[in-house]
This record gives structure tokens, sequence and C-alpha cells, in this order.
């Protein structure tokens, strides 16, 4: 008789998830099944239950920012037990046994496929998951399991700053205090930025940034902002990340920039966007794109993590049940002082 256990599944556009049993997952050859002890409700779980043209499947199980413990292996470097947080990347099949995409692209490979945003590879809000053991990530002592749902939000960050370039010494601007934001800004100033301020409308994410150690954060409805942010750190920003991704941004990192200065672009568009490239053009401005981390972004979150920087307390405003996912879920997709949700299975109800 096959186990059954509980998770939320997608039941279309519109709809909010609902919260069913399903049958338990087996752990094959080279996977890992996993109890799941924390998810995050990511930004990009809600974009993609928003609209048909992102081809979530009918009956799929979001989350993809998880960790557990191992209860059954089919991997030799694995035994029942151990605490790992997952890497959602799914190398494709043709990669599998190297466990990574062959070319290096990881999420940029057009047939890598990530847990929890891809049918067949259900993801974390459920009571159990399987993953492939090249996703899994072990965790050393001293960094929980909760701390290891933070990971993947925290790797963004990583990958956001890496891709920056050299940020030692510099003057950092953040817009958005969400969850990515944060993580952005926690990653710049392990980085050794001079400066790191972020820019937040919403004055409760703004007490959250604050007391995750953002120093300081602005709000741009006090005045401008350009002229806060030098008040603040001594001159205009010398590297930008817009980690909102609503139209417009762009064109304002631009006004915001200096001369030679950087932009990053971290945050998800999903809509036609407008910009003035001749305002780029005059400061020789850097723009890049990011998608995702790699491997090496993990471990670093991991590090400092172990050496007690990073906080991770500090980045969760609310862990929740199944009987509230549904509800939080609908929630978050308007304006809301929430950085970081986690799901607990275990919470009674």
């Amino acid at each position: 008789m096959v186990r059954q256990m509980t998770a939320a599944i997608f039941r279309g556009v519109g709809k909010p998830l609902a919260i069913a049993p399903r049958d338990m997952p087996e752990a094959g050859p080279g996977e890992l099944l996993l109890k799941v002890a924390y998810c995050g409700i990511c930004g990009s779980d809600l974009h993609a239950t928003d609209t048909e043209s992102y081809g979530l499947a009918l009956g799929a199980t979001l989350g993809h920012e998880f960790a557990g413990e191992v209860v059954a292996s089919g991997s030799a470097d694995f035994r029942a037990g151990d605490r790992v947080a997952v890497n959602p990347i799914r190398a494709c099949d043709d990669c599998a046994a190297e466990g990574v995409c062959r070319d290096g692209l990881g999420a940029l490979c057009p047939n890598s496929r990530f847990t929890g945003l891809f049918g067949p590879a259900p993801g974390g809000y459920a009571e159990y998951a399987v993953v492939r053991a090249a996703q899994a990530i072990r965790l050393p002592d001293g960094v929980s399991l909760r701390d290891g749902a933070l990971l993947e939000p925290l790797a963004v960050g990583a990958h956001a700053v890496a891709a920056a370039g050299p940020v030692e010494g510099a003057r950092v601007l953040v817009l958005g205090a969400g969850p990515i934001g944060v993580a952005v800004a926690t990653m710049a100033r392990l980085a050794g930025a001079g400066h790191v301020a972020i820019s937040e409308p919403a004055a409760g994410r703004r007490r959250r940034a604050a007391a995750a150690g953002v120093d300081p954060v602005l709000d741009p409805a006090a005045g401008d902002l350009a002229a806060q942010f030098a008040a603040a750190s001594g001159g205009r920003a010398d590297v930008i990340f817009d980690c909102v991704g609503k139209p417009g941004l762009l064109q304002q990192c631009i006004e915001l920039s200096g001369p030679r200065g950087r932009v990053v672009v971290v945050g998800v568009c999903m809509t036609e966007d407008r910009m003035i490239p001749r305002a780029a053009l005059k400061k020789e401005l850097t723009v890049r794109w990011v998608l995702a981390y790699t491997a090496e972004d993990f471990d670093r979150v991991v590090g400092h993590m172990r050496a007690g920087r990073i906080d991770g307390a500090s980045l969760v405003s609310s862990v929740i049940g199944f009987a509230d996912l549904p509800r939080v879920f609908e929630e978050l997709r308007t304006p809301n002082d929430h950085l970081k949700v986690l799901i607990d299975p275990a919470l009674p109800g």
C-alpha cells in the first residue's frame, strides 16, 4: 500500500492552493527522499501561479527553497539522518550522471529545470520530497535546518554581488527590501562594500531590513533618493541593485548611478519596460542581468552561516503550517511587510 503525505497542490491560475493528500515519493538510484523541515515561499512561486504563460502544470507542488532530513538514500554519499539543503537546479537527463550541466550553464541551460517549478520534480510544499543527490547541500554543525531553507535566496544575493564585480569599499544602493533585496545587501556588506543602503517604501519592510543589519534604510517617499543616499554615503552610488523588477526601475537606476557605475538587475519584471539608452551612455554605465546562482554561491553562504556572520532569524518574518498556506500565499501577491515566510509541515493543522 502506497503511503500518503500532505502537500500543497496548484489548481490553476486564480485559484488558491489546495492542501490535499498525495502519494509519498520514493528515492530511486542517485536520489534522496527528504522529510521537509522548512520551505520558503518565493516570489517566483507567485509569478508561476499568476499566469498560464508560465507553463506550471496543474497538480504541481511548488517549493524550491527547502531543507530537510534524509529518510531514504539511493546514493552512497548520503545516509538516513543527514541534514541537507537543496540546490533546486535539476540538470537535464543527458547531464544527470554528472549531476550538473556539462556545459557549465546551470540555470542558464534551456534544458535545466527547477525543482518545484517543473511538474515531474515536485517541490518542498510537502511533507516529503525527492531530489537528486547532486542537488543536496550537506549542512554543517551549527547551521540549522531553518537556516538551511534560507540558503537559496541568500545564494541569489551572493550571485548578484559576485556578478557586480569588486565591491570592496564601494557605495552600494539596493532598491527593494524584500527577501532578495535584504539578501543582496547582506552579501554586499560581507563582500566588503564601504557603504550599503537599501531603499524601500513600505515602513514594515524598512524596519525588518534594519533589524537584519542593513544601515541606512531609506524611504524613497521622504525626498530625493539620490540626495538621501549621498548624504548617508558621501557620494553617488557606485553599484545599484534593482531587486524589485517593476517597469521604470531600470531607468531610475540609470538616473541614480554615478559615472561609470554598475547596475545589476536582480528583480523579475514580467511586463514590457522602457528606458532611455542615452542616459546610460552618457555615464558609460555597465548594466548586468543575473539569474539564480552557482554551486560556489551556495558554498559562500554556507561559509558565512557557519562562521555566524549571517543572522538567519532576522530574515524570517513568519513561520506557517499548511492550514495557513493558501491564505498567506494569496496575501503575498499584494504589497506587504513580510521578509521571508517559511512553511513548517510539522505545524499542527
